[in-house]
């Protein structure tokens, strides 16, 4: 109980600073002016019985102070702002909530090393199959169906050009039909001296034949 303490004439007065090294903190008791170290704390669990409340009252602890031979004595410690208490309780709570965290994350590294490893490489022989179901569905739909030919009139089918000709390109033809012969009428040459055309433009394919006799 900090009330059976002489709290009106403290046997010494200063700053409080938390540490750290590793996993151990360290309450130091230091002079407000010079920072001379009048004494330490280490607290290695929290809470525990380095570092314990007193029944009645949130701003005063007795803490374990060692001076690194061997010795301890027990000490009560009290703040005078309530704001600095809480203060010093979050360091040491902050500081071994880390601490806890740590040794998870390496416990759980260890535990990765020592299971087995997983091993995604195919084996000797295995192999694997896809469903490719959908996509010969498509090309199937696509490949079997034939385009239908456009019908003529009557609902005849119109016969593609035959290979090398040329619909509406200007060519000469390779050669003309010849004359055909009517039943009693023999082919002479009056049939063929018909009257020649005007002579055609000069962009005509079919040549000028303003010049031809007959």
């Amino acid at each position: 109980r900090a009330a059976e303490w002489q709290l009106d004439q403290p046997a010494w007065s200063g700053r409080l600073r938390i540490t750290a090294k590793g996993s151990t903190a360290f309450i130091k008791l230091e002079d407000k002016t010079s920072g001379e170290l009048f004494a330490q704390a280490p607290v290695e669990q929290f809470p525990g019985i380095a570092v314990e409340g007193v029944t009645d009252s949130s701003r005063y602890f007795v803490i374990r102070i060692e001076d690194g031979n061997g010795r301890r004595a027990f000490i009560g410690v009290g703040f005078v702002d309530r704001g600095d208490a809480f203060d010093f309780n979050v360091a040491l709570q902050d500081h071994f909530k880390w601490v806890r965290q740590q040794s998870e994350l390496a416990q759980q590294a260890q535990d990765l090393e020592r299971g087995p490893k997983l091993d995604l490489g195919f084996k000797e022989g295995q192999t694997i199959k896809l469903n490719i179901a959908n996509m010969k569905k498509k090309e199937g739909a696509t490949g079997n169906t034939t385009r239908p030919r456009p019908a003529g009139p009557g609902g005849l089918s119109l016969l593609p050009p035959p290979p090398g000709g040329k619909s509406g390109s200007g060519e000469r033809p390779a050669s003309l039909p010849a004359p055909a012969q009517l039943p009693g009428t023999p082919i002479t040459d009056s049939l063929l001296s018909w009257p020649q055309p005007a002579a055609a433009p000069a962009a005509d394919v079919w040549g000028d034949f303003a010049k031809a006799s007959g």
